[in-house]
């Protein structure tokens, strides 16, 4: 009897053990994430600077903040290229060389994630100037993998002006574009 009651529960642990495993079951659920498929880049307000003229070369600095998007989800990288017209008041104008880069600040916006950009760009960096803009430069960039997401990017650009300039109102235009791929 005790061999009977042994084989009896050995078999009903077997028949529960066997009906567990026949209810469980696997579940598969795909998530489709979908970039928005582009590259977006805005400019905060019109920046202006000023210098009083004292018979001394002067460098006087000034910041364009921007917003750059990355909804793409390929992580192919991008880069911010920029390229700006001459200095000038009449027929008066500061040199081609006059603005530099002397460095730019990346910080993740938005209230959301981002993946920090690797930039490979060094600075001081020349920003290209004539009186009709020339070939634009890469002025920051993000490798591949990173660059996800919103960012504030500022450059702080340097405008060195002569101390025999002459005085006046002067104006350039800058443009700065995003381009896919570091």
């Amino acid at each position: 009897m005790k061999q009977a009651l042994t084989t009896s529960v050995a078999l009903a642990v077997a028949v529960l053990v066997l009906a567990a495993s026949a209810i469980a079951g696997t579940v598969t659920t795909t998530t489709t994430v979908t970039g928005a498929g582009s590259l977006s880049l805005s400019h905060g307000a019109t920046t202006s600077i000023s210098s009083t003229l004292d018979g001394t070369d002067q460098n006087v600095t000034y910041t364009v903040p921007l917003t750059m998007v990355d909804a793409r989800g390929t992580g192919v990288g991008w880069n911010l290229t920029l390229t700006s017209t001459t200095f000038t008041t009449g027929a008066k104008s500061l040199a081609t060389n006059a603005s530099s880069i002397t460095g730019i600040t990346s910080a993740c916006n938005g209230g959301g994630t981002c993946t920090s950009a690797t930039n490979a760009i060094t600075y001081p960096l020349t920003v290209p100037a004539a009186a009709t803009a020339p070939a634009a430069v890469k002025i920051f960039n993000a490798s591949a993998a990173t660059g996800l997401g919103r960012f504030t990017i500022t450059p702080t650009v340097s405008v060195a002006i002569p101390g025999n300039s002459f005085s006046g109102t002067y104006t350039s235009t800058l443009t700065v574009a995003a381009v896919s791929g570091p």
